[in-house]
């Protein structure tokens, strides 16, 4: 996982080297975004302990979503987004068990290079992740039968990405995003650390 999301950093990085002349498109201020994405969640443990000997993770899986972004200066911006994969709980007792997981954050943005054709930004903020599984996770845990269902909870996440001015109005867009989701079970939850890399397009308007 670390090194699919440093090798996504340094993309994003040498975009941003080798399109940072004038810009023929920017951002400006009292605009808005409407993006789609699509990309890879990296999953992280589910729970503190074992279940039946194993611990359950989420699983890395595909993840797509749509973002609306407000810009009130060049360079700051706010952006709400809701995004959903279909993953699955692994190592757990029976098989893996199918795992929905939607995602909704409302962040800052940051515009670092807004003059450019390649804009780069930071973002960060907070939001709400629910996991919706298919069954309980049943098994033992220390020794007692359990069984575990889904839940919800706070995220917080921080990333950095460009955005590439194909037209005043057209852009593609590439992010690398750490998330922190404090749990998504009812209970023997563990909080996750995870990553997104995504790309996309989106329109100014």
């Amino acid at each position: 996982m670390t090194m699919k999301a440093a090798v996504v950093g340094l993309g994003i990085l040498g975009a941003l080297v080798m399109g940072s002349g004038p810009a023929r498109a920017q951002v400006q201020a009292d605009t808005n975004e409407l993006h789609v994405y699509a990309g890879e969640l990296f999953g992280d443990n589910l729970t503190d302990r074992k279940v039946s000997g194993e611990v359950p993770k989420l699983d890395d899986d595909f993840t797509y979503g749509i973002r609306y972004g407000r810009n009130f200066t060049e360079s700051w911006g706010l952006e709400i987004s809701a995004g959903y994969s279909q993953s699955s709980a692994t190592g757990v007792p029976g098989g893996d068990v199918d795992l929905g997981l939607g995602i909704l954050d409302v962040d800052a943005v940051w515009h670092f290079t807004p003059r450019a054709r390649t804009v780069g930004y930071l973002v960060a903020g907070v939001g709400y992740a629910i996991a919706n599984l298919d069954n309980p996770i049943q098994g033992t845990v220390n020794g007692q039968p359990a069984s575990i269902d889904d839940g919800g909870s706070f995220t917080l996440n921080a990333g950095i990405g460009v955005k590439f001015f194909a037209t005043k109005a057209f852009m593609i867009r590439g992010e690398a995003r750490y998330r922190y989701i404090d749990s998504l079970l009812e209970k023997f939850d563990d909080s996750l650390n995870t990553v997104e890399t995504t790309a996309g397009v989106g329109w100014k308007f």
